[in-house]
């Protein structure tokens, strides 16, 4: 099981001499991957009553593409992962291009982590349907593979046409890993109609909930999905995260056991919201958990 970080993207601040530091720690602590929360805007709640979102626009966010071009100059090894990029909102050709470029600036270290998000404010200014988001995303997928493994596109969708077009540079994974969120905070056992939308289109999933009970039947639905079309469990990634302010030290390790014991291929520590106060706090918070878990 492949361990990771979660990027502190609402607490590292704006400053990039704190990111690179941050980030070339994570590598040099041996972790494998770092994953990177996406919003592009965030909502003013003195203007929308009744306001139930995890993020406002008080709640900083790097724009991960950019974030990760940096990145590439400054790292090596590590696995640079969108967990998740709310593709619904975007342009899907636009994101196929971004991604394969960093890609190509990584050697092949992007793992594209997509999802279709909650905040109706966002996709209004970005000029997007909310309402038919999960239909788009649907057909978003398979046109993004079909961008990065051939040179030249003809595709006529519900939502989309290419008139025999292609991205250029390619990236260097031929397609790139597109992993699915399923569930979310406030609800975090995903619908049937969720994890069938994983078993039939995603490499890879990131479960939102707690080990435990719910947990285990959840990924017993998804394999059931997953032989319903044809595929393997051992096809299926699976990162559940870790939130270091959940509780000691001996919490995360019987968490990190469970979630083996349970398939997961990847397991990432979250420092957010755990009263750490700078940067230089949640490196010393990662190494910790490196030390814990391994």
């Amino acid at each position: 099981m492949k361990t990771g970080v979660v990027f502190p993207q609402t607490e590292i601040g704006a400053d990039p001499v704190a990111v690179r530091d941050y980030v070339q720690a994570v590598e040099s602590l041996g972790y494998a991957h770092m994953m990177a929360y996406d919003h592009v805007l965030g909502a003013d709640t003195n203007q929308h009553a009744n306001w139930e979102g995890s993020y406002t626009s008080e709640s900083m966010f790097h724009e991960p593409f950019v974030l990760f071009g940096y990145l590439a100059g400054v790292t090596t090894t590590l696995e640079l992962v969108t967990a998740v990029l709310i593709l619904s909102q975007r342009q899907t050709a636009l994101v196929a291009k971004q991604a394969a470029e960093v890609d190509l600036l990584t050697g092949g270290r992007l793992r594209l982590g997509v999802g279709v998000g909650w905040n109706h404010v966002e996709y209004e200014a970005l000029n997007q349907d909310f309402s038919n988001r999960g239909r788009r995303y649907a057909e978003q997928i398979p046109l993004l593979r079909e961008f990065w493994t051939n040179d030249v596109v003809g595709f006529d969708g519900k939502y989309h046409k290419v008139d025999h077009a292609g991205v250029n540079p390619l990236p260097v994974q031929r397609p790139i890993p597109i992993w699915m969120g399923a569930g979310a905070r406030a609800n975090p056992v995903p619908t049937d109609r969720v994890l069938r939308r994983v078993a039939s289109l995603a490499d890879g999933w990131f479960p939102q909930m707690q080990p435990g009970d719910d947990a285990k039947f959840t990924v017993e639905r998804l394999q059931t999905f997953l032989s319903e079309v044809g595929r393997e469990s051992s096809s299926m990634g699976m990162e559940p995260r870790i939130n270091l302010a959940d509780g000691n030290p001996e919490i995360w390790q019987a968490h990190a056991n469970a979630w083996q014991s349970m398939g997961a291929t990847h397991v990432s520590i979250n420092t957010m919201r755990a009263g750490l106060n700078s940067p230089q706090d949640h490196i010393d918070a990662i190494q910790k958990f490196k030390e814990v878990i391994g």
